[in-house]
């Protein structure tokens, strides 16, 4: 079954880890390899060449002439190109959709779900084709028109975690490339082979167009090239996805130089339950939010806040959720949360456990890693108080942390407490507390949902966090502006020139 899905994405035989289009993949071989496993299992997938510093040098130089002539395509022609790429991925939704399930973990609903938003999101792209506006103001002066138009930055990176390992590509890539930019990625080393299978894809539309060098693919597991990225100058933008830690080593690089970054971090979302909210109706909410992709989400639950005199209900009622949540193989439909990435996340997990117990927090549920082949670890709650030191610091597992609140007043206090801000979450009937939690005295993360969870989010919002979890924004609304340099134009169209605030000048 594995030998025929690699074989429907063109990845039957070893691929190296650079292309640049339909007309080249590296030939390098003396840099290693990259082997991609299952972490269901914990048995090899296949295995790829990572790229050499030739590649990397290739790769800009390709991408630097594609740009020349991309930018002056007009953008609902590029609109065709990224058309023909949703186009293809609907043909191979189904075959991608378990590759990504079978290299990261995913479930299968969840795998093919996030080849639907690369789908979502060329679509959306096509659209914004047509919708590149600029302003034109009034002027201050006669015979002047004041407007502001926006060009295409040249070459974007795009750095991507392997949680989603091709989603958050196509946020940034088909966005874009639709503005006229063209695009290198450096995906996650744990999940080459779904981003090699996208470039194929990608290579086969643009060669279908006469166009190169608009998507090239870089892999590599050394994180000298993520630096060497952050510090070219000849890369435009660096979008980057990853933890706190490493974004402010990509952020100082680029800042260095006076380059432009999107940074999608760590987070460590919360969500409050308001007093006397039906629990029935929101739990599963709750539960999918903390489980979902066995906790590997930047938007996963991590913080629940109940009301004193729901605490005990709200316990007794998610206890026998977590108990009948199966956990297995993600390729079968009735597991719910599959293993973790690695051995290594699985020992985070552990070490979490540890932590938690040491602080006074009471296992409720789960709490164990499972001794079988794979990297599966039980979906665990934590009865705990918010002040102990593991609440405050993301662990990228199913653990959710439960704590008690007295007023509303104190549960945005307390939810706001984290460094982190991107997702966040109130279940009420209240209006007023709904509105407040939308305010700017309420959460102050990028995202605010009422009566849903915080994992997940559509692509027509823009998506990003706040302090720690770094700043920027991706996919919808008006996120397209980060990828143009905006330009300030004026025309005089008069036979007498005047200067502005009345200035007279004779020569």
């Amino acid at each position: 079954m594995t030998a025929a899905l690699l074989k429907s994405l063109n990845l039957s035989k070893k691929n190296a880890g650079a292309s640049t289009g339909m007309h080249w993949w590296s030939k390098t071989k003396k840099s290693g390899e990259i082997i991609s496993y299952n972490p269901s299992t914990g048995q090899p997938i296949a295995a790829i060449y990572k790229i050499n510093q030739v590649d990397y040098e290739y790769a800009i130089k390709e991408a630097r002439v594609a740009f020349v002539k991309w930018r002056d395509v007009p953008a609902p022609k590029r609109g065709e190109v990224i058309h023909a790429i949703g186009m293809a991925l609907r043909q191979y939704k189904r075959a991608l959709g378990r590759l990504v399930s079978l290299e990261m973990g995913k479930s299968i609903q969840e795998g093919v779900g996030e080849v639907q938003e690369m789908i979502d999101m060329a679509d959306f792209a096509v659209g914004l084709s047509r919708m590149l506006y600029g302003k034109t103001m009034p002027s201050e002066r006669i015979d002047h028109r004041l407007c502001e138009v926006w060009h295409p930055l040249g070459i974007v990176s795009v750095v991507t975690a392997f949680n989603f390992p091709v989603a958050v590509w196509a946020w940034n890539a088909l966005i874009a490339a639709v503005c006229g930019n063209t695009v290198i990625w450096k995906p996650s080393p744990k999940t080459s082979l779904a981003a090699i299978a996208v470039q194929h894809i990608c290579n086969r539309v643009c060669h279908q167009f006469g166009y190169r060098g608009i998507f090239s693919l870089l892999v590599s597991d050394e994180t000298e090239l993520v630096k060497n990225m952050a510090s070219d100058n000849r890369i435009a933008l660096l979008s980057f996805t990853g933890s706190t830690e490493a974004g402010r080593i990509v952020n100082e690089l680029v800042a260095k130089r006076l380059g432009k970054s999107i940074l999608e971090l760590s987070g460590n979302n919360g969500a409050i339950i308001d007093k006397g909210t039906d629990l029935s109706r929101v739990l599963s909410a709750v539960a999918f939010s903390a489980m979902g992709t066995a906790g590997q989400r930047c938007t996963t639950l991590r913080r629940l806040f109940v009301h004193e005199s729901d605490y005990e209900k709200c316990i007794d009622k998610l206890i026998p959720i977590y108990k009948q949540i199966k956990i297995g193989d993600p390729l079968n439909k009735k597991n719910l949360v599959g293993p973790l990435i690695d051995k290594s996340a699985v020992a985070a997990f552990e070490k979490t456990i540890v932590i938690a117990k040491q602080s006074g927090g009471k296992i409720l549920s789960g709490g164990k890693a499972l001794k079988h082949p794979g990297y599966f670890v039980e979906p665990t709650l934590i009865k705990i108080n918010h002040d102990c030191d593991c609440v405050q610091q993301e662990t990228f597992a199913p653990i959710l942390y439960i704590m008690t609140y007295q007023t509303f007043e104190e549960a945005i206090l307390l939810h706001n407490a984290s460094c982190y801000g991107l997702s966040s979450a109130l279940f009420t009937n209240d209006l007023a507390h709904a509105e407040w939690f939308l305010s700017a005295r309420g959460s102050d993360c990028g995202i605010a949902n009422i009566n849903i969870g915080t994992s997940g989010a559509e692509i027509g919002g823009a998506f990003g966090g706040e302090k720690s979890t770094g700043g920027g924004r991706e996919a919808g609304s008006d996120a397209w502006k980060a990828y143009m340099r905006r330009q300030t134009n004026t025309v005089y169209w008069g036979q007498t020139l005047t200067f502005a605030q009345g200035v007279k000048f004779a020569v």
